[in-house]
């Protein structure tokens, strides 16, 4: 599938340190559920040069009544003003990190593909990789240029409603990426009604990347997807149309990325209202 999804912190210091036509505008996705600190953690210290991306405001439109789930889609027109507000331009690549196992960057990572921009990665161990290796950091705020970010056609990665979550999980596959135990209905701490949709697969994403953060080697990760029997032998997708959802849309598009990663698929659809969005209407099955 060509060049890999993840950037590795010496290939981003010596693009970031290059021509400026081939510079990558780099963005700061630092959030934690629950926490509000991501625009002040940024503010300490962040890679030279990135914007702060907002995971609430900006890669979300969070509604009163819980529609749609803890992170719906924001708005076309929301996040495109997001975009450009941080520098975002056709004609120079993105690079999004965070501090959070590559969680909130691979929400940005999939909405960039879906609305058509494919030319961004995901810098592999976030913050803490740039920082371990002697990077240097900035402190305060960041003004860049305001970029000219436009949606280009259908892009990569179909956006599924309920309806669609279940017509995967009955005739194609849709992977639940989270925990084991909350796709069980156990240890429910976040949404109010505990199981997942019928007929999904649990495929955790954390699974792919190591304590520190950093992600596995994409063949670790292929051979996690097989035992699933998420590809076959090959490595490949046996030809099946694959969805992934977890509790609010972040790390089903983790999920994607890891797809990605590995290899097998790079055009994974993904249920962003996910499991909290599912059970705000009663009529939908639960399992256990």
């Amino acid at each position: 599938m060509g060049t890999s999804p993840l950037i590795q912190v010496d290939e981003l210091r010596r693009l970031l340190a290059g021509p400026e036509a081939g510079r990558p505008v780099v963005l700061d996705v630092r959030y934690r559920m629950g926490s509000s600190t991501g625009f002040q953690e940024f503010g300490d210290a962040h890679v030279p040069g990135a914007s702060y991306v907002d995971m609430d405001t900006e890669l979300a439109t969070i509604r009163p009544d819980g529609v749609g789930g803890r992170h719906p889609m924001p708005t076309v027109e929301t996040f495109v003003a997001a975009m450009r507000s941080a520098g975002v331009t056709a004609d120079r690549p993105v690079v999004a990190y965070d501090d959070w196992a590559s969680l909130p960057a691979s929400r940005l990572w999939w909405m960039l593909r879906h609305l058509g921009f494919l030319d961004v990665r995901v810098l592999d161990g976030g913050i803490a990789a740039w920082t371990a290796a002697g990077q240097p950091t900035e402190s305060g705020p960041c003004t860049p240029g305001v970029g000219d970010f436009s949606p280009s056609g259908p892009g990569i990665g179909r956006l599924l409603d309920a309806a669609d979550a279940r017509r995967y999980a009955a005739r194609h596959l849709l992977l639940d990426a989270r925990p084991a135990d909350r796709f069980r209905g156990q240890n429910e701490t976040i949404d109010a009604v505990a199981g997942h949709i019928p007929g999904a697969v649990n495929a955790p994403a954390l699974a792919n990347v190591e304590s520190g953060g950093r992600w596995l080697a994409a063949d670790a990760i292929a051979a996690r997807f097989q035992e699933l029997g998420v590809a076959d032998a090959t490595g490949t997708c046996d030809a099946r149309t694959v969805g992934t959802y977890c509790g609010s849309g972040v790390q089903a598009t983790h999920l994607a990325l890891a797809l990605s990663v590995a290899g097998i698929a790079d055009d994974a659809d993904v249920y962003i209202g996910s499991w909290s969005d599912w059970i705000t209407d009663p009529e939908h099955p639960v399992q256990v």
